[in-house]
């Protein structure tokens, strides 16, 4: 089965920090019919964040709507679906941290809000790029909500990989796609 690029309901870009896995998701959005919703997970809490957050921001351009979501995402997704040509989420990892965080680091909240954001995906009629990062692949964390934060983000990442039509790694800030998988490895 060959998956074209221009032909998916919901994309997900993978890779490490500063991989260009968001630069590439954009890109890919805009080849898509405008309009284009920009869903951001993360604020500006610091003078570095509000500096990346502006980046982004100037990369898109005006073209862009954006929310600002940082909890609700199954929700703002439900909210925006058929208004737009697609929506790009950026990114899971920060949303999962803002869950960690905020809520608990042990809270069944967590767990319901991933479910919650799994069943929406399902049901969205607006072709959807998902960014996250590739945690795992580093050290063993020295802290229990580190690695509470890396298995959930490896968990979701898995889920949504058997979910989309299309799974790209960006490394070097060079896009990698990857195969549809016919079997399951989560469970």
């Amino acid at each position: 089965m060959t998956i074209k690029i221009d032909n998916f309901r919901l994309a997900l870009i993978t890779g490490a920090a500063k991989s260009g896995k968001s630069h590439y998701a954009q890109v890919l959005a805009e080849s898509r019919p405008q309009p284009w919703l920009y869903v951001a997970t993360s604020e500006a809490l610091d003078e570095e964040m509000a500096e990346r957050i502006a980046r982004h921001q100037a990369r898109r351009g005006t073209e862009w709507t954006t929310r600002e979501e940082p909890l609700a995402l199954a929700r703002t997704l439900q909210e925006a679906d058929g208004l737009f040509g697609v929506i790009l989420v950026d990114c899971l990892t920060v949303w999962l941290s803002n869950l960690l965080t905020r809520v608990a680091p042990d809270s069944e909240v967590n767990q319901n809000e991933v479910a919650r954001l799994l069943k929406v995906l399902e049901t969205l009629n607006t072709p959807v790029i998902l960014v996250t990062n590739e945690v795992g692949w580093g050290i063993v964390p020295d802290n229990a909500l580190a690695r509470k934060f890396r298995d959930l983000a490896g968990d979701l990442n898995q889920r949504l990989g058997q979910m989309a039509d299309l799974v790209v790694l960006v490394v070097c800030g060079r896009p990698l796609t990857l195969q549809p998988n016919k079997i399951s490895l989560s469970g």
